[in-house]
């Protein structure tokens, strides 16, 4: 992504008739890229804070995710991104990929729950978690954050990759070898229902593996950025029962740098015009003001902290 100049906190001003016009500041919003869920939901809230906030100027920018986007926030050559709450937490805590923390992240909101899919086929006798052993299993792309998920799960349950044969794929190559018979499991980490995992069910009787209670429970409470959740019952052809798995949360994050007045409006004009989002994606129906504050494993930008005071939200 280019950037036209370095973080843009304080508003422009343009000189006129020997005097200076109202003050507008301008913030961008990193997102993804054109065919994934960040990008249109990005430009929906855009429009939704325009609307509600009209001394503030936002634009959504194609991006390249979460561990992409945490890096320009680090640079600080932009003013919000989108990030999965995991990679934050890593960048955060200068874990898994970020080798140095990035302390100046801040959040503004969860959005809406991105899920890990763990895929088999009916025939393959993967019941639970622990029949990987054995298998061949995709664990996601090397260095990816789907792969970093799947180790956290691992440790959990006390699998390691020697247990298996593994393979480290994107989600295209996962269903590409599902649909040549090379694997019995795959991981994949996305808010459902995933079109390439659409497009397998159609061609393969697949099912999904569900995750107990209490391998729930000493999930999120080893790490904290998992929550509980479910994936709905036929959301993908043949798996006819609901699902219980970990997600995690796409977040709204912002440099710290950003004055606590410009996000507070922010905050405010997003919740007070959510239903523009809503009516934008249909992943959009899922952002609401209930859940704004799930799931965040690093400090909150007073600016958003402000708002959700005076909305009596308990603060994490």
């Amino acid at each position: 992504m280019k950037r036209l100049s370095k973080l843009v906190l304080a508003a422009f001003l343009v000189a006129a008739m020997g005097g200076a016009a109202h003050a507008k500041t301008f913030l961008s919003i990193a997102t993804g890229g054109t065919s994934g869920t960040y990008y249109p939901i990005g430009g929906a809230i855009a429009q939704a804070v325009n609307k509600g906030a009209p001394d503030l100027q936002v634009t959504a920018e194609t991006g390249n995710a979460s561990v992409a986007n945490l890096n320009l926030i680090g640079a600080h050559d932009i003013e919000i991104a989108f990030a999965q709450n995991d990679a934050t937490y890593w960048a955060y805590n200068g874990k898994m990929m970020f080798k140095t923390p990035i302390k100046n992240v801040r959040v503004i909101a969860a959005l809406y729950p991105e899920h890990v899919h763990l895929i088999t086929l009916k025939n393959s006798n993967v019941k639970g978690i622990l029949d990987l052993k054995g298998k061949r299993v995709s664990v996601g792309a090397p260095g990816s954050g789907v792969e970093a998920d799947v180790r956290a799960i691992f440790q959990t349950v006390g699998l390691k990759y020697s247990d298996m044969k593994t393979d480290f794929l994107d989600f295209g190559a996962t269903t590409q070898r599902f649909k040549d018979n090379q694997i019995d499991a795959g991981f994949v980490v996305a808010g459902y229902p995933v079109s390439s995992i659409m497009d397998l069910a159609t061609t393969k009787d697949i099912t999904l593996v569900n995750f107990d209670d209490a391998t729930m429970a000493k999930l999120t409470k080893e790490f904290p950025y998992f929550v509980k959740s479910t994936i709905p019952a036929n959301t993908y052809k043949g798996v006819t029962q609901a699902t219980q798995t970990p997600a995690v949360m796409a977040l709204l994050v912002v440099d710290e740098k950003v004055p606590e007045d410009v996000v507070y409006k922010f905050t405010k004009a997003l919740w007070e015009n959510i239903d523009v989002v809503h009516k934008a994606h249909a992943k959009g129906k899922e952002i609401n003001l209930k859940s704004a504050l799930n799931g965040v494993t690093v400090p909150l930008h007073p600016g958003a902290a402000k708002y959700y005071k005076e909305k009596g939200l308990k603060l994490p």
